[in-house]
């Protein structure tokens, strides 16, 4: 069975079972590792071999660009001091509780444990976005959630630079050294991803063309990426930060032709590279287990003991923060609702699987590295095991919180802004009577619409169906468009003002879009 043939196929499978995932409203990264686990396990299936530049430059680059555009700046504004706090102190205290039980249980050395502590510190964001994707959380919760999985990778990088570098060199940890590649490479990466993110928005200003907007929208994170790598800092947080910046202000870069091709394009890479990197996940434990020596036979015990204590670690640390800043807020009555979602949704994913297939073969003396086999056992182990039980379990553990936004909450907001969007609609219509900018039919037929759009809102109904089917067909996509641009205008002063959630507003924008590309064509 050649390369070509095993990719091939489990582009298949992945696509295959991710789309049953959607059918049967499951967590599709939980149920992609389970059937690559499942396949591995077959004894005609090959081993599977994963080089690290497959996830890290190909895979990794697309995904982060996709979960990053989705938060914006006014909710990151919002929660950025507990995600500080998040990405700081839990990072290294996971790192430090994880190398130190692996230390006790395991063959590992207290390097290379502390390897695997750097590797499995941080949450993802893949995995993270697509859990959260199911869920319908409260702005903040799913911001807090989505930003500490974003924005961790520089602390757990740079933890990771100096455990590797003490394993493969046996040398002395330096604390000045050890801040100053987190300056490096999380400051440098954050200048870079801005700088790509501004270059980007001068050329899309300046282009109307889709193949074109769609290339550049599929380049950018690969850019992003490279460049930082290349110079030396973090093209994690490179790629995190040209998303963030560009997620904010796309929607005033390009037209809505532009915005539907690009999100339909970028969407199917999406799904795609998703299905196949958990799919792979569940593949790689076999082929890792069978290269495993005589003292490292323990691992299906030492996996379950690592697990758990990136979740306790966890529990322990989010808790009490809940606890302090609902105290600091005068809250007499301390919840644990929302710090139980915080902690039951940190997963691990793609992100420290890319970074443990990077660890060095060899030591500085020529030596292999010991133990290398099965700190991509353990990874790869707790990775598919945090992915399972908490990717299956999260909807319950949110539902029992109670913190979940009803379908009612999201449909009442979305139809104040409907309304919203439609009277000011209606506001700039009375300005084209009272110019008499348009035939009297053609006002009648856009009245009509926007009457019935309104009355659709105040019901909080299904979107419009008005049948326009005989108006002046020119005059009326003219006028038309003119209003939607009014529309999109009133949409984002209410984003801006708190008035809906970035949910909500991007939601309408494409729905505004589909009106605006409907009347061109």
């Amino acid at each position: 069975m050649t390369g070509l043939t095993i990719v091939l196929l489990l582009v298949v499978l992945a696509t295959a079972v991710a789309t049953g995932a959607r059918h049967w409203s499951l967590p599709a990264p939980s149920l992609l590792v389970i059937a690559g686990l499942a396949v591995g396990l077959l004894p005609w299936v090959p081993d599977i071999h994963v080089a690290p530049q497959v996830i890290s430059v190909l895979v990794l680059p697309p995904l982060l660009y996709a979960s990053a555009e989705e938060i914006s700046g006014r909710e990151l504004r919002a929660v950025w001091r507990p995600v500080t706090i998040l990405v700081f102190g839990l990072v290294l205290a996971s790192a430090v509780a994880v190398g130190m039980i692996a230390s006790a249980l395991t063959p590992l050395t207290t390097a290379t444990a502390f390897v695997l502590g750097a590797v499995l510190a941080s949450t993802d964001p893949v995995a993270v976005t697509a859990l959260g994707r199911r869920l319908a959380l409260p702005p903040r919760v799913q911001a807090m959630v989505q930003a500490e999985s974003l924005f961790n990778d520089a602390t757990s990088l740079v933890l990771f630079k100096v455990a590797v570098g003490t394993a493969v060199a046996a040398g002395a940890v330096s604390i000045p050294s050890a801040a100053g590649q987190f300056v490096l490479l999380g400051g440098g990466g954050a200048l870079i991803g801005a700088g790509v993110a501004g270059v980007v928005m001068l050329i899309r200003r300046r282009t109307e063309d889709p193949v074109l907007e769609t290339v550049i929208a599929l380049v950018t994170p690969y850019a992003s990426y490279v460049l930082a790598e290349d110079l030396h800092t973090s093209g994690v947080t490179a790629v995190v930060v040209a998303g963030v910046v560009l997620g904010s202000t796309g929607h005033r870069l390009s037209t809505a032709h532009i915005r539907l091709q690009v999100h339909a394009v970028y969407g199917t890479v999406v799904f795609l590279l998703e299905s196949v990197v958990f799919a792979i996940i569940g593949l790689q434990l076999p082929t890792l287990v069978r290269q495993l020596a005589t003292d490292e036979r323990g691992w299906p015990l030492w996996v379950p003991a690592v697990a758990f204590t990136v979740l306790a670690i966890r529990l322990l640390w989010v808790f009490p923060l809940s606890a302090l800043m609902q105290y600091r807020r005068g809250n007499n009555r301390i919840s644990w609702r929302v710090p139980a979602v915080l902690s039951w949704a940190g997963t691990r994913g793609v992100m420290p699987l890319a970074a443990a297939l990077s660890i060095p073969l060899t030591t500085h003396a020529g030596a292999p590295l010991p133990h290398r086999a099965l700190i991509l056992t353990l990874t790869t182990g707790t990775i598919a095991l945090t992915l399972v039980v908490q990717g299956f379990t999260l909807t319950s553990v949110v539902r029992r919180s109670g913190i979940a936004l009803e379908p009612q909450h999201t449909a009442r907001e979305e139809a104040q802004a409907r309304r919203h969007l439609a009277s000011a609609a209606l506001a700039e219509l009375d300005r084209y009577e009272e110019a008499d900018a348009a035939s009297e039919t053609v006002l009648k037929h856009v009245r009509r619409h926007l009457e019935a759009r309104l009355h659709q809102a105040d019901a909080d109904s299904a979107p419009d169906t008005y049948d326009s089917t005989n108006r002046p067909a020119d005059a009326y996509s003219e006028i038309r468009r003119a209003l939607i641009a009014v529309e999109t205008t009133e949409l984002q002063h209410l984003y801006e003002n708190n008035k809906i959630s970035n949910t909500t507003r991007r939601h309408l924008q494409r729905t505004l879009d589909l009106e605006e590309a409907g009347l061109t064509g």
